[in-house]
C-alpha cells in the first residue's frame, strides 16, 4: 500500500479572485468628471485590493475597522475587497450594526441643523447642494440606516481624496471617487454593514 494512502488530503486554499483594475485617471462620469488620483501619495495598504479576512460574517457583508481606517466587503473562501477610508474625527466616530436602505448616484447633500451651526458657512446649503464634483457626498453615496432610521451616516464618495486614511470626518465613511463607484456596483440595498 502506498504511504500517500495513509496521509490525509491536504486542502490549499482557493485562489483568491481577480478583479480588473481601477482607472484612477481623470474620466467622465455621467454628467461629471472624476478627478485623477495619484496613488503614489496615498500609503499602500489604503488602496483597493483582496486579502484574507476570516469572519463568521456572510459574503455581502461590509465590515469597517474605524481604527484602521478600512472597509472591507467580505467575498467567498476567506478572502475580502478592501478599501482605504477616512472616518470620523475624534467625537464623531461610532460603532454599530447599519443597513444600506438608499443607494444614489451624484446625490444632493444637505448639512444637518447641528453641523451648520458648527459651521455657519454652509447656511447657504441648507436645502441642499447639488450633486457634483465639490459636492462633499461626491460621486456616491450608500446611506444607512440604523435601528430602524437615518442617522446621516452614509459611505461616500469624496473631492478631499487626501483625507483618505484619516480621521477627519463628521461620523460618515469617506472613499476615493473611484472606489466608492466600484463598491456601489457590488453591493445591493439591504447590504448588512458592520462598524467595529
Amino acid at each position: 500500500m502506498a504511504l500517500s494512502a495513509c496521509l490525509p488530503a491536504l486542502t490549499q486554499a482557493p485562489p483568491p479572485p481577480e478583479f480588473p483594475p481601477i482607472d484612477y485617471a481623470t474620466r467622465r462620469d455621467g454628467p461629471h468628471q472624476l478627478q485623477a488620483i495619484d496613488l503614489q501619495e496615498i500609503p499602500e495598504f489604503l488602496h483597493r485590493q483582496v486579502v484574507r479576512y476570516e469572519t463568521d460574517e456572510p459574503t455581502g457583508t461590509i465590515i469597517i475597522e474605524n481604527q484602521n481606517r478600512l472597509l472591507y466587503l467580505i467575498l467567498e473562501d476567506g478572502y475580502a475587497l478592501r478599501y482605504g477610508l477616512s472616518v470620523g474625527r475624534e467625537g464623531f466616530d461610532w460603532t454599530g450594526t447599519s443597513t444600506v436602505y438608499r443607494k444614489a448616484r451624484w446625490p444632493t447633500w444637505t448639512p444637518p441643523p447641528e453641523m451648520i451651526k458648527r459651521e455657519p458657512h454652509l447656511e447657504r446649503w441648507k436645502d441642499g447642494q447639488p450633486g457634483g464634483p465639490r459636492n462633499p457626498l461626491g460621486a456616491r453615496a450608500l446611506y444607512l440606516m440604523t435601528d430602524g432610521r437615518d442617522q446621516g451616516y452614509r459611505i461616500h464618495g469624496t473631492p478631499e481624496w487626501r483625507s483618505i486614511g484619516r480621521f477627519a470626518s463628521s461620523g460618515c465613511f469617506r472613499m476615493l471617487q473611484q472606489d466608492v463607484i466600484d463598491l456601489y456596483n457590488r453591493v445591493p440595498i439591504g447590504t448588512k454593514v458592520m462598524v467595529i
